[in-house]
């Protein structure tokens, strides 16, 4: 089966989130159209996102030449219906308010090819909730691109019950040739990102909240241990590396503390029934590890986190970072 090639495509929307998916886009030479609330909001921004992308390829953070394509292939129109009339791809970035994407979704979508890709870039929102709003709504979906768009590399695409696996594949293949990372997940409110993120920032408030330690502390522990990880590897690799065994019996202390919300999860004290610890006797969430499998993982491991430190000498500790260090 051939995927369809989305080689042009709007973006709705040219704020911080919506104006660098565009420079994205652009950059990977996808004719790219800019459309807001209104023809001055959207040339300053257009002016705005050039000035940026100049900044980013003289400071390194692009690769060479980026700034020419983004130039060539970025252009601003005087409406969201001009904007979309004839692309292949329209990407809504606008507030996150059921009632402002209503109308723009709404205005889209009567404006568009009737075979153009329409996504959002919700951040919360499940798309049985927004596909309503949008005619033909096997052709939406969630292509939800993190800040700062230019730069973070995993995109959530979420499916709504009557998208097709046609759009879903196109989608993917435009992703990949931008340096995307694309992972599907299901509708669920905040999906799987902020989900998470929200679980972690949350209990960080209670443990700030319980005078267990400081934000700033919290945030030293956070980004020096289990998230010098994560670069590299998610929360389940992680745990095959570390021993699921030894995390059946982290959780009793955690729930003896902290009741039934910290108590172990179901999965892992299967696994740990069944005898498979994780890499360290071939078995676990990822499935079965060869000895080679396990060797080599191991010295990526340990190589990944060599560099990252290396990495973060480099570059030195971050601004907020040097103002702590000055009030002590």
């Amino acid at each position: 089966m051939s995927v369809q090639v989305i080689e042009s495509a709007a973006v709705i929307g040219a704020g911080y989130m919506g104006g660098g998916i565009a420079q994205s886009l652009a950059a990977a030479g996808i004719r790219v159209v800019l459309a807001d609330i209104s023809p001055e909001v959207t040339r300053g921004a257009l002016e705005r996102l050039l000035r940026e992308a100049r900044a980013f390829e003289d400071q390194g953070l692009i690769q060479p030449g980026s700034y020419d394509r983004i130039s060539a292939n970025l252009a601003a129109a005087p409406s969201i219906e001009q904007a979309v009339r004839d692309v292949d791809f329209i990407e809504e970035a606008v507030f996150e308010n059921e009632d402002i994407k209503r109308t723009v979704l709404e205005r889209i979508s009567a404006a568009a090819r009737p075979d153009a890709i329409i996504g959002t870039n919700t951040s919360t929102l499940p798309v049985h909730v927004l596909a309503p709003f949008v005619s033909g709504q096997e052709r939406f979906l969630t292509v939800h691109f993190s800040n700062p768009a230019p730069f973070i590399p995993g995109v959530e695409l979420v499916s709504g019950t009557k998208t097709s696996r046609d759009v879903v594949a196109a989608v993917k293949e435009m992703l990949e040739r931008i340096d995307r990372q694309a992972a599907e997940v299901a509708d669920r409110p905040t999906f799987v990102l902020n989900r998470l993120q929200y679980a972690l920032f949350k209990e960080a408030n209670t443990i700030v909240e319980e005078g267990v330690a400081t934000p700033e502390d919290v945030d030293t522990l956070v980004r020096s241990t289990f998230g010098f990880r994560l670069p590299f590897f998610g929360p389940f690799a992680i745990a095959d590396m570390a021993g699921l065994d030894v995390y059946v019996n982290c959780f009793v202390t955690a729930e003896k503390a902290f009741g039934p919300r910290l108590s172990c999860p179901e999965t892992v004290k299967n696994l740990v029934a069944e005898g498979k610890h994780g890499v360290k006797n071939g078995a676990g969430y990822y499935g079965d590890y060869t000895p080679e499998e396990t060797e080599a993982l191991v010295a990526y491991r340990n190589k990944a986190y060599a560099r990252m430190a290396e990495l973060l000498r480099e570059l030195g500790p971050s601004p907020l970072e040097k103002r702590r260090a000055g009030k002590g």
